[in-house]
């Protein structure tokens, strides 16, 4: 039996050198990169390429993905101590190569993708020379993909493309983008789509507009509304099989959820460490704010809630670690992804609670965080079709009562262990009559 709570220790020393380096040359640039995912920014292209080649130097870069790709092939339970610390910075996740939607869309360009496509896409992409954009969500359905109208005709050796794509994130910024797209309306509903390598600059990709996310952004919004209108594409674009998208989008999908909880990880203990820094240094009453017992049992909850939701999310990189099957661990992925908006709102929302009127201004992050906790309750899936999910997965293991009663009800039972037991109880009477009459004579 091996369970162990305690991180290797050539490991331990590699996270102790992010966490100084992330704190000292990382955490600086948010305040002066406008978005990390900009290549073409000149700024940009000065401060982060140097520290990406730093982290590539210590064996740190790209960490989700095998060497053989030119990642760190740590898994999932590596890349979540990892995430833990990058979590609380935006340009940390780029800086160490394992940055959102990126991530996911170079895994499936890795398992799906044809050599040219790879060649292409796949290499500068992991070498964060490019950036990519997921092209899911539409404007009537999100939650939803069967509502999707997005179609891709099939013309000669070319794939058409028609239709509207809600809230891609960095699109604008994007060199390719993955389209899922209706490819056979006829079929069974989850063989419907199918997913395609789109190149940004294709003809008849018009940006309707781009969205915002309040508080996340110091640059121009990056989540567009796109139109696609007769945009072609050369059929190897095609990835996986006809009408395989679903399947393709949840080579990425599943991996995902798992990654937001482990960079949430790091959000959280961010939104602690101010909460801690503010009660020992904020009076109130003639005491510091951390003397009073209410603010005592404000950090006491966080920490129980902060602790169990990482419990959660360890135990789930170690099973998929573990069963190299994200399938296998949908149930735990679910519940990961079900639990992080309202852990991440509870302890943000008493961070701001202690800060008082600076905690809701935009001179300190509680308030974007605070806005973030709603964003990661939509992303990659509502936390309602999560929790049923779950719910479903564990009512599979189960069998419903043979009679008209629960198994556990309790007359029942003591009828059945009566019954059970019925012989070594009359030899037990008996032998207490016996005892009472050998005392009686």
């Amino acid at each position: 039996m091996s369970w162990d709570f305690e991180t290797e220790a050539s490991y331990q020393e590699r996270l102790t050198w992010v966490e100084e380096f992330v704190r000292t040359e990382v955490e600086p640039l948010d305040y002066v990169v406008a978005d990390p995912y900009d290549v073409r920014d000149p700024l940009r292209k000065l401060l982060i390429p140097p520290l990406q080649s730093r982290v590539q130097d210590e064996g740190l870069w790209a960490a989700h993905l095998t060497p053989e790709l030119g990642g760190g092939g740590f898994g999932q339970l590596k890349l979540a101590l990892l995430n833990e610390i990058l979590g609380r910075t935006r340009c940390g996740p780029i800086v160490f190569g394992c940055q959102a939607p990126d991530s996911g869309n170079s895994e499936i360009l890795s398992v799906y993708g044809s050599e040219s496509l790879k060649r292409r896409y796949l290499d500068p992409l992991i070498r964060n020379e490019i950036v990519s954009a997921f092209s899911m969500t539409e404007p009537q359905g999100g939650s939803d993909p069967t509502a999707f109208t997005t179609e891709a005709t099939l013309d000669g050796d070319e794939w058409v493309l028609n239709g509207e794509k809600w809230f891609t994130t960095n699109a604008r910024f994007a060199t390719f983008l993955l389209v899922l797209a209706k490819t056979d309306p006829g079929a069974p509903a989850h063989r419907t789509m199918s997913m395609f390598v789109v190149p940004s600059d294709a003809p008849g990709i018009e940006i309707l507009r781009n969205v915002d996310v309040v508080g996340q952004s110091m640059a121009s919004p990056a989540h567009a509304y796109i139109r696609y209108r007769d945009v072609r594409v050369p059929a190897e674009n095609l990835l996986g099989k006809r009408g395989d998208g679903f399947v393709v989008s949840q080579t990425r999908l599943g991996g995902g959820r798992i990654h937001h909880a482990m960079r949430a990880v790091g959000m959280m203990r961010h939104a602690l460490d101010m909460m801690c820094e503010r009660a020992v240094s904020r009076q109130s009453g003639g005491k510091k704010l951390g003397e009073h017992q209410l603010v005592q049992a404000m950090l006491a909850e966080s920490w129980i809630q902060l602790q169990q939701f990482r419990l959660l999310v360890l135990q789930t990189a170690w099973k998929i670690d573990k069963h190299r099957d994200y399938k296998m661990v949908r149930a735990d992925i679910s519940a990961v992804k079900a639990a992080l908006p309202g852990v991440l709102r509870d302890v943000v929302g008493r961070a701001i609670q202690l800060h008082g009127a600076l905690g809701v201004s935009d001179e300190l992050p509680l308030a974007s965080m605070a806005l973030e906790s709603f964003h990661l309750g939509l992303a990659d899936g509502p936390t309602e079709i999560h929790k049923t999910t779950l719910g479903r997965l564990m009512l599979a293991g189960y069998e419903p009562a043979t009679g008209s009663f629960p198994t556990a009800h309790v007359p029942t039972r003591r009828s059945e262990a009566l019954h059970r037991y019925e012989a070594q109880i009359a030899l037990s009477k008996e032998a207490v009559e016996a005892h009472r009459s050998s005392d009686g004579q």
